[in-house]
């Protein structure tokens, strides 16, 4: 997991291929002023899909993994934390959706949560055992890129 700033997201290109696209994507476009839904960068390999999601309370927050993405979720207009969990402290034995690559963990709290305010960016890998969307207003504005791991 990585927690940084928007602007620094260029220090992180050497982790993945698809992270200097990423860069482009966001030097060129601007998040906010997106339409909904999902708009593709590199086919299915990198995408981006701009939402808006209800904010939870921690013990309503769901903890999910993947196997073939990394989300690089940002928060647009409100603060946004996460549960996290590391994924090998996390059961192996709920069953995971090869389609929609992800394995939810329903009433498994967070062993520790972070904070983006707008401006900064959480990188969850597929070691990373996540609940996003805990926050204490209705909804809240984001971009999520699914990178290829």
């Amino acid at each position: 997991m990585v927690i940084d700033t928007l602007e620094n997201l260029k220090l992180y290109v050497g982790m993945n291929p698809l992270f200097a696209d990423v860069v482009k994507f966001i030097e060129e476009n601007d998040l906010l002023t997106l339409e909904p839904g999902k708009h593709l960068i590199k086919g299915t390999d990198l995408f981006v899909n701009i939402t808006t999601a209800k904010g939870k309370m921690p013990d309503e927050a769901v903890m999910e993994t993947h196997k073939k993405m990394i989300d690089i979720q940002i928060p647009l207009d409100e603060e946004e934390t996460y549960g996290y969990i590391p994924l090998e402290d996390m059961p192996d034995d709920i069953p995971y959706n090869e389609e929609k690559d992800i394995t939810k963990y329903p009433d498994l709290p967070g062993s520790s949560y972070v904070t983006c305010r707008p401006g900064m960016m959480a990188i969850f890998f597929p070691q990373d055992g996540h609940a996003p969307c805990i926050a204490n207003v209705p909804e809240i504005k984001k971009a999520i890129f699914k990178v290829k791991a």
